[in-house]
C-alpha cells in the first residue's frame, strides 16, 4: 500500500510533470522544458521536452539543483541568466525550484530557451532597418566558420524555425545556397555544418550531393 507521503509526492510530480509538457508544447521549438527530481540527484532528470541539450531522462542534478538540494533559502526563482548547451549554442535559462510541505526542495522545474535563431532574427531586422549604409553593391565579407554559422541561422530564421529542426528538404536546400555561395570550399565546413545542424557529416555531404 502506498503511504500518504508517497501519494502526495506521486501526485506532485505528476502535476509537474503535466505542467513541463503543457510548457515545452506552447514554446516548442526554442525552449527545453526539463523536470528535475531533487530527492535522487544522481537520477533527477524525470522528464524533458524539446531536447536541445542532449541529455536524457535519468541522468543527474545540475550544480544548481545540488545548490538547492545543499540549501533551502537558495532563491526558488533563478530567471533569464546567460547559458549555453555543450556545442556552444548561446541559451538564457530560468530556473524554478519546488518545495515541499516542510520547506525542503524537491523538485525543479527549468526552461533552457535557444537564442539562435532570435541573434539571427535580431541580425535580419537589424540589416532591414539600417538606412546609413552607402550607396552600390555591398562587397561580400570573407567567408569563414562564424559566416557559415550565421547564414545558416539567417536561412533557419526565414522559415520560423531553428537549424536543428529543418526538415531533410529544407537541409537540402540550405546546402545547395551554401554551394553557390561558396561555403563547401572552406576548410572544415561540412564538419562545421553538421555541428550547427546537429547531423552527422556523412548526411551534409549526402544533402550537398
Amino acid at each position: 500500500m502506498t503511504r500518504p507521503c508517497d501519494a502526495a509526492r506521486d501526485a506532485l510530480f505528476d502535476q509537474l510533470g503535466q505542467i513541463a509538457q503543457g510548457l515545452g508544447d506552447t514554446f516548442a521549438p526554442f525552449c527545453e522544458v526539463v523536470l528535475h527530481d531533487l530527492t535522487d540527484p544522481a537520477q533527477a532528470i524525470l522528464a524533458i521536452h524539446n531536447n536541445l541539450s542532449g541529455r536524457a531522462v535519468g541522468e543527474p542534478a545540475t550544480e544548481l539543483g545540488l545548490a538547492r538540494i545543499a540549501d533551502p533559502d537558495y532563491p526558488q526563482v533563478v530567471a533569464n541568466y546567460a547559458n549555453a548547451f555543450a556545442d556552444g549554442r548561446p541559451a538564457k535559462s530560468t530556473s524554478i525550484g519546488i518545495k515541499d510541505h516542510d520547506g525542503t526542495y524537491v523538485a525543479a522545474l527549468c526552461l533552457n530557451v535557444d537564442l539562435t535563431l532570435f541573434h539571427a532574427l535580431q541580425g535580419l531586422v537589424g540589416r532591414f532597418a539600417r538606412t546609413d549604409a552607402p550607396g552600390g553593391r555591398e562587397s561580400l565579407a570573407p567567408v569563414g566558420a562564424d559566416a557559415i554559422r550565421a547564414r545558416i541561422d539567417a536561412f533557419a530564421a526565414r522559415r520560423a524555425t531553428t537549424p536543428r529542426t529543418l526538415r531533410a528538404e529544407e537541409r537540402r536546400d540550405l546546402l545547395r545556397e551554401l554551394k553557390a555561395e561558396g561555403c563547401l570550399e572552406v576548410r572544415r565546413a561540412a564538419e562545421i555544418i553538421a555541428a550547427h545542424l546537429g547531423v552527422s557529416r556523412a548526411t551534409v555531404y549526402a544533402d550537398a550531393k
